[in-house]
């Protein structure tokens, strides 16, 4: 059988920037059926959302999803909070993980999974303003570096 294509929606470059990745995970998230359509027009956006975790259950907020134009009274409120579908075992590993200081859950990308709409949330512990200013410099050096091969194999 065919491995379903994976279809990238959204992604949220700025989590790479702000914290470090440790394990990474796919939840499922509960849509309208204007939200689907609407995202498979690619209208979503995920730079400013974060998880919590309440009741047993991880709620996705600030996820902003547009409405979709042929929806009208269909429609939801775009930045409404959403349930994210994980099992449970692996909910309450990550409540353990965020119980200690310096770790959070956030949402890295959304995409389609053959006709599924999945979220890939990751396990992240936060970065100091100093490791973020070493992460800046390492990528102005590979940058440095790429532009010096590309000179040499010029001239």
């Amino acid at each position: 059988m065919a491995k379903p294509s994976k279809k990238l929606i959204a992604n949220n470059k700025k989590v790479y920037h702000d914290y470090f990745l440790e394990e990474t995970y796919e939840a499922g998230i509960e849509l309208a059926g204007t939200e689907v359509k609407s995202m498979r027009m690619g209208k979503c956006s995920i730079k400013e959302s974060f998880i919590h975790i309440e009741n047993g259950e991880m709620i996705l907020y600030g996820m902003h999803i547009s409405p979709y134009e042929k929806g009208n009274i269909f429609n939801k409120d775009p930045l409404r909070p959403r349930r994210l579908l994980m099992h449970k075992q692996e909910i309450q590993k990550m409540l353990g993980k965020i119980a200690q200081k310096g770790y959070t859950i956030v949402p890295v990308e959304v995409y389609f999974k053959g006709s599924l709409v999945k979220v890939q949330v990751a396990l992240a512990k936060g970065k100091k303003l100093y490791d973020k200013r070493q992460d800046i410099a390492k990528k102005d050096q590979k940058r440095e570096a790429e532009r010096d091969f590309k000179i040499r194999n010029l001239g």
